[in-house]
C-alpha cells in the first residue's frame, strides 16, 4: 500500500468550498477509494497564505524538505486542485520537476484527473496558466476596487493614531484623539519631533501598534492630512506621488494649524546644513548664510575662498550671491558686535511643561482607573486567571501611582510660559575676533545664537536672525 501526503492551502477565511476541512474531507475520500495510507504527520496545512511564493509558505517548505529524505517518507502528494499546490507556474514547474526527478514523488490533483497520455502535460500546463491568470487578474480587480472606494472617500487602510474604525469610516478614538492638538501645538511652540516623542512616552501613550513613539512616528502624524478630514493613497506610478480626496471622517485638526505645521517643517528642512551631521563644520559660517533671492544656503566655491548660492550654481536662482569668505566673516562679526554692544543678550526659553499637562494627567488617571475596574470584572467573570489578574492589577496600580505623583508635582495654576536668562558674550566675541577658537567651535557658538544669516548681494549687507 502506497503512502500519501496531503497539502492543503486556503487564502481567505470566507472561501467555504476551499476550507481546510472541505479539502481534507475530499482528500481522505480519495485515499480510501484508491487504497492509500495518509498518516496525520503527513497532512500539511497553510491557512490564510497566498500561493504566489512558495518560500512564504512554511508548511509547504516543510513538506518539500521531508520529501527529500532518504528513504522517501511518502510516494505522492495529494492536493484538492493544482492551484492549491502553487499559483506561480515557475514554482509549480520547479517543485514538481524536483519531486519527480530527485525524489520519485508525483503531485496528484484529486479533482483534476490526468491520464498518462502525453497530452496530459499540455492539459496540466494549461490549468497552471489559468490559475496564474486568475491570481493576477484577481489582484488587479481588488486593486481597482480599492481605488474606486478610495475615490469616493471610503476607507482602504487602517486608522492612524487618534482614530478607530467605525461602521463605515474612521471615528475619533476617545483615548488618543485628545493628544493630537497637543502634538501639533507643541511643534508650533518650538518642540522637536524627538521632544514630542519623549513627552508622549512619558505620558504612557503608545502608537497604533503599541510601540513607543520615535521622531519619525511624530513626523508622520504631523504630515498626515487625515487629521484635517482628508484621505491619501499612493498613486502607484511614482514613489512620492500621492492621491488626496475628501474623507467622511471628522477632522481633529483645523486646516490653518495643519498649514502652519507644514510650513514650519519645510523651513526646518531648508535650514539644515547640506553637510553630514556627524562631520564638523569646515568654516565658521557653514550652513548659516542664506541667499536673499531664493533663501537657499550659500556654499563654498573657488577652492574654499568664496561662497555662492548653490541654486545659482545649478541655474535655479536668477541672481549671483558670490562673496569672499573673509569679507563675509568680518561683516558678520561687525554686525554681531553692534547688536550686542551692551555686552549681554536676553535669551528666551520655552518651559518644558505647559499648563495643559494637568488636564492630560487627569484624563490618563481616569483611563487607568476604568481599566482597573475592567480587570476586576474580567477576573470575577472567569475570563482571567488569578495570575493574570494579579499581573494586570499590579501594572494598573503602578501607573495610577505614577500619574498621581505627576499630578501632585504639576502646578495647579498656569505659570509663565517662558524663562529669561542673561548670558555674558564679550568673552566669546573676543575669541571669535582673535581666531582663538577652531572653525567648528565658532560654528557651534553661532548656531546657538543665530537661526540664519541673510546676505543681500546688491546692498553688500547681512542681516542676522537670532533665535
Amino acid at each position: 500500500m502506497k503512502t500519501a501526503a496531503a497539502y492543503i492551502r486556503v487564502s481567505t477565511e470566507d472561501q467555504t468550498e476551499y476550507s481546510p476541512d472541505s479539502q481534507l474531507k475530499k482528500i481522505k475520500e480519495y485515499t480510501k477509494a484508491h487504497h492509500l495510507l495518509l498518516p496525520e504527520a503527513f497532512i500539511f496545512l497553510d491557512e490564510g497564505i497566498s500561493g504566489k511564493n512558495a518560500k512564504n509558505r512554511p508548511a509547504f517548505m516543510k513538506m518539500i524538505q521531508m520529501a527529500r529524505q532518504k528513504p522517501r517518507p511518502f510516494d505522492l502528494i495529494l492536493v484538492w486542485k493544482f492551484s492549491r499546490f502553487a499559483r506561480s507556474r515557475q514554482d509549480s514547474i520547479f517543485y514538481k520537476s524536483m519531486l519527480k526527478k530527485d525524489c520519485g514523488i508525483h503531485v496528484v490533483s484529486i479533482t483534476e484527473q490526468l491520464s498518462d497520455d502525453p497530452t496530459a502535460i499540455l492539459i496540466e500546463a494549461l490549468l497552471e496558466a489559468m490559475d496564474e491568470y486568475y491570481s493576477i487578474n484577481l489582484a488587479q480587480e481588488v486593486r481597482r476596487g480599492m481605488n474606486e472606494k478610495f475615490s469616493r472617500g471610503g476607507v482602504v487602510s487602517v486608522p492612524p493614531f487618534g482614530y478607530r474604525m467605525g461602521p463605515e469610516h474612521f471615528e475619533p478614538d476617545p483615548d488618543k484623539a485628545p493628544f493630537l492638538p497637543m502634538i501639533f501645538q507643541d511643534f508650533l511652540n518650538g518642540s522637536s519631533f524627538r521632544q514630542i516623542a519623549l513627552r508622549l512616552n512619558a505620558l504612557g501613550v503608545c502608537t497604533v501598534h503599541g510601540n513607543l513613539f520615535e521622531s519619525r512616528s511624530v513626523e508622520y502624524i504631523l504630515t498626515n492630512p487625515t487629521y484635517i478630514g482628508k484621505l491619501r493613497r499612493s498613486s502607484g506610478k511614482e514613489e512620492a506621488s500621492m492621491l488626496l480626496v475628501d474623507g467622511r471622517h471628522p477632522a481633529l485638526i483645523d486646516p490653518e494649524t495643519f498649514r502652519q505645521v507644514q510650513n514650519r517643517i519645510m523651513e526646518s528642512k531648508k535650514s539644515r546644513s547640506p553637510c553630514p551631521r556627524t562631520a564638523p563644520a569646515r568654516y565658521m559660517l557653514q550652513g548659516l548664510v542664506r541667499c536673499s533671492c531664493c533663501g537657499s544656503t550659500l556654499v563654498l566655491s573657488e577652492k574654499g575662498k568664496s561662497l555662492q548660492c548653490h541654486r545659482y550654481a545649478k541655474g535655479l536662482c536668477g541672481k549671483s550671491h558670490h562673496i569672499r569668505l573673509d569679507i563675509l566673516n568680518r561683516a558678520v562679526l561687525s554686525v554681531l558686535k553692534t547688536d550686542l554692544e551692551e555686552g549681554t543678550i536676553v535669551l528666551q526659553f520655552r518651559k518644558k511643561e505647559s499648563p495643559g499637562d494637568t488636564a492630560l494627567f487627569s484624563r490618563l488617571l481616569k483611563q487607568e482607573t476604568r481599566r482597573l475596574e475592567r480587570i476586576k470584572t474580567a477576573y470575577e467573570a472567569g475570563a482571567d486567571s488569578l495570575e493574570e489578574y494579579k499581573k494586570s492589577k499590579a501594572d494598573a496600580c503602578n501607573k495610577i501611582r505614577k500619574l498621581k505623583e505627576k499630578l501632585r508635582r504639576s502646578p495647579g495654576q498656569p505659570t509663565s510660559e517662558t524663562e529669561f536668562h542673561q548670558l555674558p558674550l564679550h568673552c566669546a566675541l573676543s575669541l571669535l575676533e582673535k581666531e582663538v577658537m577652531t572653525e567648528p567651535a565658532k560654528n557651534v557658538f553661532l548656531r546657538s545664537l543665530l537661526s540664519h544669516i541673510t546676505f543681500y548681494r546688491s546692498e553688500s549687507a547681512v542681516q542676522l536672525h537670532y533665535h
